[in-house]
């Protein structure tokens, strides 16, 4: 059985995706959380999963005391174990250029990931004005993502970026709840998309946790003093 170590659901964007991929996928998995307190070396966070995870860090998927961890290659090592559950597009093309834009993701949009950190249960629009007007690199990481989305969307026809659901879709799905969460504006055609991403059974599974949580954790929560 598969076992995947994750944050709080309401704040952790990098274990939200593999688990909304494995969720959506119907891929059988039990998962343990391992509540974020702080990422200092003492930490309790960095205590339970330092025995899990020499990186420490999460998400980690663990195969009969084989772990993996880095989100993408979570994706790959699943990519490999299911192979016919879809993870990737099954045209060379399309699940060439999927890998390109998740790790585009992996590795990018740092503006945006930093002054929008992931917040399932908040809604923050005048957070996300005043971010709008005053971070460049904010609009210029959404300008990135509407222009990427739109071309996916067109080329491969919707209603996901390639047509059928897939890893680029769980890769992305917390900049949908971004968006969201912010207000930050977008085209209709990308709203539409955003609205469709969250209503997909995996990813409405993984906010109705996050919605139970009722955990307030400061250091990831810079903008506001309480729940």
């Amino acid at each position: 059985m598969l076992t995947l170590y994750i944050g709080n659901k309401n704040y952790s964007s990098w274990s939200m995706r593999p688990w909304v991929l494995m969720k959506q996928l119907q891929i059988p998995f039990t998962e343990t959380m391992v509540r974020f307190d702080s990422f200092e070396g003492q930490s309790a966070f960095k205590q339970a999963i330092a025995g899990v995870n020499p990186a420490g860090k999460v998400p980690v998927l663990v195969d009969e005391g084989f772990a993996v961890w880095d989100t993408l290659a979570i994706v790959e090592y699943l990519a490999e174990r299911f192979a016919d559950r879809g993870v990737w597009p099954q045209e060379p093309q399309a699940r060439a250029r999927a890998r390109s834009v998740c790790a585009e993701m992996h590795s990018g949009f740092s503006a945006l990931r930093s002054n929008c950190p992931m917040n399932v249960e908040a809604s923050l629009p005048e957070v996300g004005a005043r971010v709008w007007r005053e971070q460049a690199g904010v609009r210029a990481d959404v300008e990135r993502i509407v222009s990427m989305w739109s071309g996916l969307l067109q080329q491969w026809g919707g209603p996901m970026l390639f047509g059928r659901f897939s890893a680029a879709d769980a890769y992305f799905a917390p900049v949908c709840l971004r968006l969201k969460t912010y207000a930050l504006p977008v085209p209709a055609e990308i709203a539409a998309y955003v609205e469709q991403v969250l209503a997909l059974p995996g990813v409405k599974a993984w906010n109705d946790e996050a919605l139970k949580e009722h955990d307030f954790i400061p250091f990831d929560e810079p903008y506001r003093t309480a729940r």
